[in-house]
């Protein structure tokens, strides 16, 4: 196992041709279609999607009549490795640190990949069910390339279930499903005041500043203790699942001693059932190099998760107009709406959530919990949708501790093992339940 995560690991699968060459996606596809093509998927080949990546599919029949079909999903490409001088390991070369396993990727997603193909290894000839695979190569891209390949090619990946690998447990040991997933509004808002800076010893104090209008701007999106203040935007629900311990999330966030948390409602509320607006970035003029004179024009890109409930056009078109409406001085605002993701409630009632409950008190001797997750994945409303009764279960070896798409991500090999037992045992579960 640790052998072939460090050979994937090694592949600089960044489906950004600005940052990677496009041939490490390929290499990462080859690997992976080999790897499932050993674990008796005789069909496994690479499908090019609209946004011009490539998938890895594959279908693989237990040759039993009758017998549920369960889709398996991860994803070979990567986040880019950010400031490399911020790890303390090379990022792409896997290096065990203490009882943990560190490398870009090393959970998100590749040690999910590793997860499946274990768990089919320790069954062997036994697998039974029939098994679809997709394994796709531009998730943390989100330009929708498999979103758009399912619409076209419907029937390819049809299942009774899908077990989708791409989130985790709550930490190490304490086995989890993700129960919903916030959506999200990507837009970036323009404030234009002036022709071009002005000196602000002769201009300044009538002349309108263009940052100073952003910053009030922004200033309305929280109220004083934290909460997102969105107009028209529904935000009073509660999470109904397992608590998120306040000590336990300041470690898992890195929050500094002495510094709040945000929100007057429980961290489980805040971080999974409620809204949240963060400012991701800002163009203006840096503090070293800045002029004295007055700023013409800025420009923000935010960020507004979502909940289940609430969606991408209605909380798109609040956060538009609570801008427009704030703007003082009468400045010209521009509003441009970019990537937008549907929240996601899985069905946790049915009987593939029971075989993963079994499933995973056996593999780790403690009942499952279920989570949040404050993140997107857009493809699950759209399996969701295809795919009506279906059931979506989202696992994966992810916890706290191994900082996806932070310097210094991480992986417990622990983790890999438990899940990939837990995956087996559900396999095993889920045709003894004869569910279909």
């Amino acid at each position: 196992m640790q052998d072939e995560l460090t050979e994937l690991v090694a592949i600089r699968s960044v489906a950004d041709p600005r940052l990677a060459p496009p041939q490490e996606c390929r290499r990462a596809a080859e690997w992976v279609s080999r790897a499932f093509a050993g674990v008796g998927f005789d069909d496994v080949r690479t499908a090019v999607t609209p946004d011009g990546s490539d998938a890895v599919v594959g279908s693989r029949s237990c040759g039993v009549p009758g017998v549920p079909t369960v889709l398996l999903y991860a994803h070979y490409d990567v986040q880019p490795a950010l400031d490399e001088a911020a790890w303390h390991t090379p990022p792409f070369e896997l290096t065990e640190v203490g009882d943990r396993w560190y490398g870009r990727g090393a959970a998100d997603c590749k040690g999910n990949i590793l997860m499946h193909l274990t768990a089919l290894r320790a069954l062997g000839d036994e697998v039974p069910v029939d098994l679809k695979l997709v394994v796709e190569g531009s998730e943390e891209q989100g330009t929708g390339g498999l979103e758009a390949f399912v619409g076209r090619h419907p029937d390819l990946l049809r299942a009774d279930v899908v077990l989708l690998a791409d989130t985790g447990n709550a930490a190490v040991g304490r086995p989890a499903v993700t129960a919903s997933l916030r959506g999200l509004v990507d837009l970036v808002v323009t404030v234009e005041t002036l022709t071009s800076a002005r000196h602000s010893g002769i201009v300044g104090g009538p002349a309108p500043d263009a940052l100073a209008a952003l910053i009030a701007m922004l200033a309305t999106l929280r109220d004083r203790h934290g909460n997102t203040t969105v107009r028209d935007l529904p935000d009073a629900q509660a999470w109904a699942g397992a608590p998120y311990p306040p000590e336990r999330f300041r470690r898992d966030a890195g929050v500094l001693r002495g510094v709040s948390l945000l929100g007057d409602a429980p961290v489980a509320d805040m971080v999974w059932a409620r809204s949240a607006l963060t400012v991701l970035g800002i163009d203006c003029p840096p503090v070293v190099g800045s002029a004295s004179a007055v700023v013409p024009h800025v420009r923000a890109r935010l960020n507004l998760r979502i909940p289940p409930g609430v969606e991408p056009d209605q909380a798109g078109a609040a956060l538009a107009r609570h801008l427009l409406e704030v703007a003082p001085w009468r400045v010209k605002v521009g509003i441009e709406i970019g990537s937008t993701a549907r929240p996601f409630r899985t069905d946790t009632d049915g009987p593939a959530h029971a075989a993963m409950a079994e499933a995973m008190r056996t593999a780790y001797g403690r009942p499952m919990c279920e989570l949040g997750q404050g993140g997107s994945i857009p493809l699950c409303s759209v399996l969701a949708t295809t795919y009506p009764e279906a059931e979506v279960l989202l696992i994966g070896v992810e916890e706290p501790e191994s900082l996806i798409h932070a310097p210094n991500e991480s992986v417990s090999p622990r983790e890999i093992a438990d899940m990939a037992l837990t995956e087996a045992l559900f396999l095993q579960n889920l045709a003894r339940s004869g569910t279909r």
